[in-house]
């Protein structure tokens, strides 16, 4: 009812009333008649309007009962609803646990496997030189003799070897930037292991005798199922930024490793848009049949390829675009190097015919993008803008970082695992 309605309905009885009397008085009635009469009417009208009050009243607190009613069912309902939900959500939880109790355990086992291989690897070495005849150097008593060579990769072996028992074994990240934003798109993961003073041993020092005893292997292992860790975290943080995780032709033809790291894949398929395995062109251009099998397994999962090391930058696009090569890295220099002008405008030494910004053009057409890496100065980037390189890496962007140690963590094995799973020198030379 409006703000003036009930004044319009009491001047309306009023007017009511009074022509009434005025009715009565004009036919002859006396002046009283015509006063009880306006009376009458004024109170039959104010009666009725009373009436039709209440019962109005009464409706709208039926309609408001009725509306408290309703309002009552949806609550309920939507309580309903949130009990379920929350029992649902109770059950994901659980089953996500369950789940990841399930992956944590696999992971170990492939971890176990690992590092058992690595403790078999140090195992036949030592019984080869236990084998070995007489050298130069004068063994310790109740030990076979070895030359300076072999005591010094035994030497090194063995700081590998407590380097894993101690878990001093680190993840760094460099990143890998887009350009001329400088946003960081993706990283290029590297491992590092430390001795027992905290020195950082760089590859160089420790990758030829690894290799020459077949070690190398189960250290790359150790850093791919590492990087799967790596990228399934960032992924759970909503943090999609690709990783670059080198593999290598060893891990690749690995009768024992690659089924298994194949299988733990598939169950990660997920982050197949976020890791991209790498390899350097020489090993990309001598693979087998075997790896290149290997890589359309994995291909097949979705994961993708990127090559570095590149010492030529004349590459066959179609056997790259076949191998699901998407990523190649060139050196800033190597790159710059290329270009020369030809009448007058920047060319590529091999492909005279076209400007040199449409090379990484050429490239992108077979699905392939150029990262110019080893970037160190602010000359080496407006020359690479020049040439329209979207991407680049190097120490002027940021140097390789160690991933803290309390993320490693969630990647490690159980306390004592490692040590439990390496044989003992001490026990091997008894």
């Amino acid at each position: 009812m409006g703000k003036f309605t009930p004044a319009i309905l009491v001047l309306t009885y009023i007017l009511v009333g009074l022509s009434l009397a005025a009715m009565v008085w004009n036919g002859g009635s006396d002046f009283g008649t015509a006063l009880a009469v306006l009376a009458g009417t004024l109170g039959v009208c104010l009666s009725f309007h009373a009436y039709a009050s209440q019962q109005l009243a009464e409706r709208r607190i039926l309609r408001d009962v009725e509306n408290v009613r309703d309002a009552h069912r949806l609550m309920v309902d939507a309580i309903d609803s949130t009990q379920k939900d929350m029992l649902e959500l109770a059950d994901r939880v659980q089953n996500q646990r369950t789940s990841r109790s399930e992956e944590l355990t696999s992971e170990v086992k492939m971890l176990e496997d690992l590092v058992m291989k690595l403790g078999e690897s140090i195992e036949d070495r030592l019984n080869s030189w236990q084998a070995a005849p007489a050298a130069t150097v004068v063994p310790l008593r109740g030990t076979p003799a070895m030359n300076a060579k072999e005591a010094q990769a035994l030497a090194l072996i063995e700081t590998i070897r407590e380097a894993l028992i101690a878990n001093r074994v680190d993840l760094y990240l460099q990143p890998v930037v887009s350009l001329p934003q400088r946003k960081t798109i993706f990283y290029e993961s590297f491992s590092r292991l430390r001795d027992a003073t905290g020195r950082v041993l760089m590859p160089a020092e420790y990758l030829n005798v690894a290799d020459a005893e077949g070690l190398v292997p189960s250290i790359d292992n150790l850093l791919l199922f590492r990087c799967v860790q790596i990228v399934r975290r960032l992924a759970k943080q909503d943090r999609r930024i690709g990783i670059f995780c080198n593999i290598s032709l060893t891990s690749l033809r690995d009768e024992t490793f690659f089924p298994q790291f194949l299988e733990f894949l598939n169950e990660n398929r997920d982050l197949a848009g976020s890791l991209i395995f790498e390899l350097g062109q020489d090993a990309f251009a001598t693979r087998g049949s075997v790896e290149a099998r290997n890589m359309a397994k994995l291909a097949d999962l979705g994961f993708r390829f990127s090559l570095d090391k590149v010492t030529s930058i004349d590459f066959d696009l179609q056997d790259l675009h076949r191998s699901d090569v998407r990523y190649v890295k060139i050196g800033a220099n190597l790159l710059l190097e290329q270009l020369l002008e030809v009448e007058g405008k920047p060319a590529m030494k091999f492909l005279k015919d076209i400007h040199a910004g449409d090379y990484a053009g050429l490239l992108a057409r077979y699905g392939i993008e150029v990262i110019a890496e080893k970037v160190e100065s602010e000359k080496q980037v407006v020359d690479i803008l020049d040439i329209e390189i979207g991407y680049a890496q190097g120490h002027l962007f940021g140097e390789p970082r160690a991933i803290k140690e309390q993320v490693l963590a969630e990647t490690d094995p159980p306390a004592g695992f490692i040590k439990s799973t390496l044989p003992q020198q001490g026990r091997r030379r008894a």
